[in-house]
């Protein structure tokens, strides 16, 4: 298990093809792929594609992607959060999504703010995009508490989205 970073709470990893049963588990909750307009998964050959065509290659090609995110006290599942290369819009986006039971307990806001801290440090990014669905309060209102400024109101991935930024506050634009 290759551990990318830590909160004081969660751990973050690097997915592997055999974590198949948590993108299931994750991705099978109609709640949590209601606003990215993903289908609800319900077969484990599914979420083996969903890893292989988007998950895993972004490790390997940008070495970066989205990280498995597990309670330390229990080593739970909770979901993911992450940053992702998008080669069309030449950017990097934040995301995050959990499992409905781990909803309401600050790992969202916990989760992104160490991911832009990785990404800003670590990764030595200049800067990183954020997006939710425009009817997704929940996660409109953590890319705000991060510290993100509102770009625009745009339609990505079919999906109606209000766009935030954040630069690194370490490099000079």
């Amino acid at each position: 298990m290759r551990i990318i970073f830590e909160t004081p709470r969660l751990y973050f990893r690097q997915f592997i093809i055999e974590d198949a049963a948590l993108i299931l588990e994750l991705n099978s909750y109609a709640e949590v792929v209601k606003y990215v307009h993903e289908p609800v998964l319900e077969t484990i050959e599914q979420a083996v594609t969903v890893l292989s065509n988007n998950i895993l290659p972004q490790y390997k090609l940008y070495n970066m992607g989205r990280l498995a995110t597990h309670e330390k006290a229990t080593n739970q599942f909770i979901g993911w959060c992450g940053l992702k290369y998008r080669p069309k819009e030449d950017e990097i986006d934040l995301g995050y999504r959990f499992i409905p039971a781990a909803w309401g307990k600050g790992y969202a806001t916990e989760s992104a703010l160490q991911t832009l801290q990785y990404g800003f440090t670590d990764l030595q990014l200049q800067r990183i995009i954020g997006r939710a669905h425009v009817e997704n309060d929940a996660s409109l209102k953590v890319l705000r508490k991060i510290g993100m400024s509102y770009l625009r109101n745009e339609v990505v991935d079919g999906c109606p989205v209000e766009t935030y930024q954040l630069f690194n506050p370490k490099v000079k634009e």
